[in-house]
């Protein structure tokens, strides 16, 4: 992980809450850990949220102490409107991003510009055509319209994993209309936005099966004379 920090700038971590179980029913150090996260951990009514809740808060802050080299308990992890987490007291330096769906949690570290991550079950199966109008621009409507139905499922949950990554990258959220921007291949097979905006060269998009069971998108925005 630590090669891949140096060379890229970012790193995304992905495990599932049960191999963290242990952690957070026999680490004495929870509390400190927690900070501030503490009460929430506390508020949550059943013994699942608690620990779901913790590994995730865990996750974050040792993955971000594993590449910045420091110590977890002394990471403060802050909040912005919306939900999106943030480490207090590293600037505008250092981004992270956090998902979780069914046992599985993933997390996003950068420093070398905004990232956003994303995962659902693989085999999850939204409706195309009651979601499509709100998800797909008419490009990536027309492209899943002339795929076959096991085909056009797998592809619109891979386009609507990729939105929710780049709108966290930008830190947007779910508040941007997902059907105002839309993703397409290069000529490399590359995901890239369908835009001409110059400053889509700097996203770097790409989406991975995971722990054989999820799909994992990330989203990140190189910064300014950083490699995308």
């Amino acid at each position: 992980m630590q090669e891949v920090w140096e060379d890229t700038g970012r790193v995304v971590v992905h495990t599932t809450w049960g191999e963290w179980l242990t952690a957070v029913l026999a680490d004495p150090g929870l509390r400190p850990l927690l900070g501030r996260d503490w009460p929430r951990y506390r508020q949550q009514a059943a013994a699942e949220g608690r620990y779901r809740f913790a590994v995730s808060r865990m996750v974050v802050k040792y993955a971000a102490a594993a590449v910045l080299q420091v110590d977890a308990a002394g990471l403060d992890l802050g909040y912005k409107p919306g939900g999106r987490p943030f480490l207090r007291g590293l600037g505008a330096g250092v981004d992270v991003s956090l998902a979780h769906t069914g046992d599985l949690i993933v997390v996003g570290v950068s420093r070398s510009g905004p990232i956003g991550v994303d995962a659902e079950p693989a085999d999850r199966r939204p409706s195309v055509e009651l979601m499509g109008a709100h998800v797909c621009t008419a490009a990536e409507a027309a492209e899943l319209a002339a795929l076959g139905e096991e085909e056009r499922a797998l592809r619109f949950l891979q386009l609507w994993t990729l939105k929710e990554a780049y709108t966290k990258a930008l830190g947007h959220g779910m508040r941007r209309r997902f059907s105002a921007f839309g993703f397409t291949r290069d000529a490399g097979g590359r995901i890239v936005l369908d835009s001409d905006d110059p400053g889509a060269a700097a996203w770097s998009l790409a989406t991975h099966l995971v722990q054989g069971r999820y799909l994992l998108s990330t989203a990140h925005r190189a910064a300014a004379g950083a490699s995308p």
